[in-house]
């Protein structure tokens, strides 16, 4: 069966995997507004696209920004703020909420837990290149970094996504708030510019009722992955980088989490 194909439909909590990973998405309380409307952004960061909100802190990001075609606006906010962002936006059309996160860094204490992630990410050779690198099998630091947008319509929602420039990236392929959607959901994968091929994909499917299915995916060649999605669901789009560590001996591991969120209209 292909990764593409295969389905892990999983209730809320009983993921045996998952909780060896924990995802970071951009969730605005409202993903189709008018025009003007005042939107509430959040930041999570949870797992079965369940989490908890976070605040608004400077020091923890090196970009947020809001982003219609090539008009990029910082997004203002005060420390401390919750919802991360209150804003509103005027002009017509598809508003990308762009965020990257400054590095933070995470003890392994044991092999078990970091194999495991290794394998649900789908990093086959992960284990080989740590005994290769003779790095320690417990105790061990990863620094990781989040690198994630949310499509948001703002009227009618019509335009498109692009290429932001951020270090691993989605680029929506497809706007699902545009006429003529057809149900599948095109992105293309990208790190430091260039297109992530034969890479995995993890969706998670959020229904009105609040149930949660995760499916796995994987881009082509040209680090596209079509995925379908359904009327008046909510889907967080997930992909990872796993790499050496270089810029100092503070960690070992280096992951940069690429994800997604937006909505489908009823």
């Amino acid at each position: 069966m292909k990764l593409s194909r295969l389905v892990l439909a999983v209730t809320l909590g009983l993921s045996a995997t998952s909780v060896y990973s924990h995802e970071f998405w951009i969730e605005p309380q409202k993903f189709q507004v008018e025009n003007g409307e005042i939107m509430e952004i959040y930041l999570k960061n949870g797992q079965n696209f369940v989490g908890s909100k976070l605040s608004y802190f400077e020091k923890q990001f090196s970009r947020f920004e809001l982003a219609q075609g090539d008009v990029l606006t910082p997004a203002q906010g005060r420390s401390g703020d919750q919802p991360a962002l209150t804003t509103s936006v005027d002009q017509d059309g598809l508003l990308v909420v762009l965020h990257e996160t400054t590095p933070t860094t995470l003890k392994y204490k044991e092999w078990a837990k970091f194999a495991k992630f290794a394998a649900h990410k789908n990093f086959k050779n992960a284990e080989a290149d740590h005994k290769a690198a003779g790095w320690p099998s417990e105790n061990f630091r990863e620094s990781y970094t989040r690198h994630v947008k949310a499509l948001i319509a703002v009227g009618t929602g019509e335009g498109v996504d692009q290429n932001y420039g951020m270090e691993t990236e989605f680029v929506a392929l497809s706007n699902p708030y545009g006429d003529g959607f057809d149900g599948n959901m095109q992105v293309q994968l990208f790190f430091e510019n260039m297109p992530r091929s034969n890479t995995q994909v993890e969706a998670f499917e959020r229904a009105p009722d609040k149930t949660v299915s995760i499916t796995l995916h994987q881009t082509d060649d040209n680090g596209i992955a079509q995925i379908p999605v359904k009327p008046a669901h909510t889907y967080l789009f997930d992909a990872v980088v796993l790499q050496p560590y270089t810029k100092d001996d503070k960690a070992v591991w280096q992951t940069l989490w690429a994800a997604l969120t937006f909505q489908v209209p009823k």
